[in-house]
């Protein structure tokens, strides 16, 4: 079998059979960051924009995302999520550090999720701070660590 499993022997795309698979738990973190001028920071923490608390908007942003990832990855499972956690801290003066962990019960894994949820809440810090900062830069966002299923655990590290 290709090891790009979304294709069959023709090429064709397809949803991966993960049917005979075992029930496991799976849990995945991903990390991203957005980076922005000072006074951008400063109003966010100190909640001061008129659009609302950036912090607690982007955090419902992630979960919901996360919920929604089959609808916006074509090829990825529909999975009742058991948890999903998104942490959103400043990192220095200019950086805030997105944190997603998700976690379910299922045949295939929640990375796709995990990462779903950081681009959609630095989406989301972008969108209710465009007004005052359109320089700010999202990323990098990347897989931080996996566990569950055959593939095994996945540890990057912190990014």
């Amino acid at each position: 079998m290709s090891p790009l499993t979304h294709f069959d022997e023709s090429g064709a795309s397809r949803m991966v059979d993960v049917g005979s698979k075992p029930v496991t738990a799976r849990m995945a973190r991903a990390s991203g960051k957005i980076t922005m001028a000072p006074d951008t920071m400063r109003t966010i923490l100190d909640r001061k924009l008129s659009k609302g608390d950036v912090v607690e908007v982007a955090r419902l942003a992630g979960i919901m995302a996360a919920k929604k990832t089959p609808e916006l990855i074509p090829l990825c499972h529909s999975l009742g999520l058991d948890s999903v956690a998104v942490d959103i801290r400043p990192l220095d003066e200019t950086t805030l550090v997105i944190e997603a962990t998700v976690q379910v019960q299922a045949r295939t894994g929640v990375e796709m999720e995990a990462l779903t949820a950081v681009s959609v809440a630095a989406l989301t810090v972008y969108d209710m701070c465009k007004s005052i900062d359109r320089g700010m830069i999202i990323g990098p966002i990347c897989l931080l660590e996996k566990s569950g299923g055959r593939s095994g655990h996945f540890h990057r590290g912190t990014a």
